[in-house]
């Protein structure tokens, strides 16, 4: 009877060290399927995609406060693009948004949960570099390198339905070498690089910071991932196809007419 009671023992013990055993493998295996998604999802975000939250009217009715965007890292953007930029100085102002708490700052960090920075603009590529901007012609159309813009297809509509003015500000700007000129579908609400053409600044020309650096460039904005019912695929607007070439190399600094550009 002993002898049975020691073999009884020995077996539960035997099960359940491996038990034990099973346990502890299955938490690891599962550590490092989180540690190796978590690695993935941190270098797509790091050089392939990421996501941001549009914070203002700005962009409407092509994007919409509350939207989910998708920024691509690895193709290069275009006239017509929308593209996410990091703030080139002086740009931004208003109040933050709510901190998330640890946790989420740590989604949003890996790419889990989309970017809240204030840090950050939205807007649509209209000059590069060497492209003379202009505003506006006779029919009151945004020029460039000549040719007039047919912008219907993403200004912002009035409450009659048809397209609002695509800028009540005059300028004639040439986008210098390395930057860009960026403009939002909703005209009369976006401070963009009409709106800076005057700013001062202690380490460049007057109105230079208009002009948002290739290098704050984080990329083109290509779908609209939420809300679901808002989901789709963002395309350039085929007016941006005909565009000429620049017909002259990108000036080192900005060239802008008239001195004074006030929003």
């Amino acid at each position: 009877m002993l002898s049975q009671t020691k073999a009884g023992t020995a077996e539960r013990s035997t099960a359940s060290r491996s038990l034990t055993q099973h346990a502890v493998s299955f938490i690891r295996e599962v550590l490092l399927v989180v540690v190796g998604a978590i690695i993935v999802s941190s270098l797509l975000r790091a050089f392939v995609g990421q996501m941001f939250i549009i914070p203002s009217s700005s962009m409407e009715n092509t994007l919409l406060i509350g939207d989910r965007v998708v920024v691509q890292k690895i193709t290069d953007f275009k006239r017509g693009d929308v593209v996410v930029f990091a703030d080139p100085g002086g740009w931004l102002s208003g109040v933050a948004p709510p901190e998330r708490p640890p946790v989420g700052k740590f989604l949003e960090f890996v790419g889990v949960l989309p970017d809240t920075s204030t840090e950050h603009l939205i807007k649509r590529v209209i000059g590069l570099a060497g492209d003379e901007v202009t505003c506006c012609d006779r029919a009151g159309r945004i020029s460039v390198n000549g040719e007039a813009l047919d912008e219907s297809a993403y200004l912002y509509l009035g409450p009659d339905g048809t397209p609002m003015n695509p800028s009540e500000v005059r300028f004639d700007v040439i986008v210098p070498k390395g930057r860009i000129f960026v403009m939002g579908d909703h005209r009369s609400v976006s401070a963009d690089s009409r709106c800076h053409l005057s700013d001062l600044s202690t380490r460049e020309p007057k109105g230079e910071v208009a002009f948002v650096p290739t290098t704050l460039v984080v990329g083109p904005a290509i779908a609209v991932a939420a809300p679901f019912d808002r989901a789709k695929v963002l395309h350039r607007p085929e007016v941006f196809t005909d565009i000429p070439a620049a017909r002259k190399a990108a000036p080192a600094e900005a060239v802008i007419k008239p001195d004074e550009v006030t929003c």
